[in-house]
């Protein structure tokens, strides 16, 4: 488990502040539209084919919204992903200028 700061939750209120658009993840909409993407993909990650459960995967979007709402809600802009190919592949590859790694081949 990753370690918080005492700190994490200001951090994040100044983040939410900074970055309006962080609100609609707190969202029924964005909970409900969520929980469509992982139910389309039946759990499993787009990127490593892992099999997981609602806490363990996300619903990513394909191309960076960037406060776009327009593509912030698109459904054909979301994918599922594991935890772990969110948190480390894929913000990897945002961090270095991709927008979306391919998935790798089997």
């Amino acid at each position: 488990m990753p370690y918080l700061s005492a700190d994490a939750p200001a951090q994040s209120r100044s983040r939410d502040a900074a970055l309006p658009w962080r609100a609609w993840y707190k969202t029924a909409r964005w909970q409900r539209l969520r929980w469509q993407v992982v139910l389309d993909a039946a759990f499993t990650c787009a990127f490593c084919g892992r099999v997981g459960t609602s806490p363990d995967v996300v619903a990513d979007h394909i191309r960076p919204h960037k406060g776009n709402a327009a593509l912030f809600w698109a459904r054909d802009n979301l994918q599922c992903l594991c935890k772990g190919c969110h948190d480390r592949v894929k913000q990897s590859a945002e961090r270095g200028g991709y927008e979306s790694p391919p998935p790798p081949t089997p």
